[in-house]
Parts: structure tokens; C-alpha cells; sequence
């Protein structure tokens, strides 16, 4: 964990469509649809999620306007999702997909 995401993390979103503690992300290859995930914040920690902002920052660089891109297969994004989801046994109180 010595390397450190240069990622810069933009909060705009409108306010009734992402719950406070929550944020916004595209999950989809350039060129699929991309669906959109609103997601704890408490995501950004856990490695799995690291390691896609990371796939993110090499493919779209470090400053995206508006929802981050997460440059994966939505079926691969879902099952980091409960991964994570079990590690932090979290059931998306507050949080929609």
C-alpha cells in the first residue's frame, strides 16, 4: 500500500440523486453502455476498489469531471461490489444502485 491514487474525487453531483456518504460511478469499457453505480464512500479504502481507481487513472488520467469511470465489465464491478459489500457487511442503507 505504498502507492498513493493521484485520483482528485469531485462531489458535484446533484444532491436528490446521490445520498450524502455515497458517491457516483460509470462502470463500463469505452464503448459498451456504461451503467451508473451510486456506491458507499467507504469503498475508496478497500483495496479492490483502489485498485480499479487505479485502472481508472491509467485509462482517463487523474482529473475526470463528474461520475468516475470505472474501466471494467459491470458483471466484474458487481462482484467486487459484494466483496466488498461482505467485508464491510454493508446493505446499501442510505446507498441505491
Amino acid at each position: 500500500m505504498g502507492h498513493r491514487l493521484n485520483f482528485h474525487l469531485h462531489f458535484q453531483h446533484q444532491h436528490h440523486e446521490v445520498p450524502k456518504g455515497c458517491l457516483a460511478v460509470k462502470v463500463g469499457h469505452e464503448g459498451e453502455e456504461q451503467h451508473k453505480f451510486v456506491i458507499p464512500v467507504m469503498y475508496i479504502n478497500h483495496p479492490l476498489f483502489m485498485e480499479l481507481l487505479k485502472e481508472a487513472e491509467e485509462e482517463f488520467g487523474f482529473d475526470q469531471k463528474g461520475p468516475i469511470t470505472i474501466p471494467c465489465h459491470v458483471e466484474e464491478f458487481r462482484n467486487v461490489q459484494g466483496i466488498i459489500d461482505n467485508h464491510y457487511s454493508i446493505h446499501h442503507i442510505g446507498c441505491f444502485h
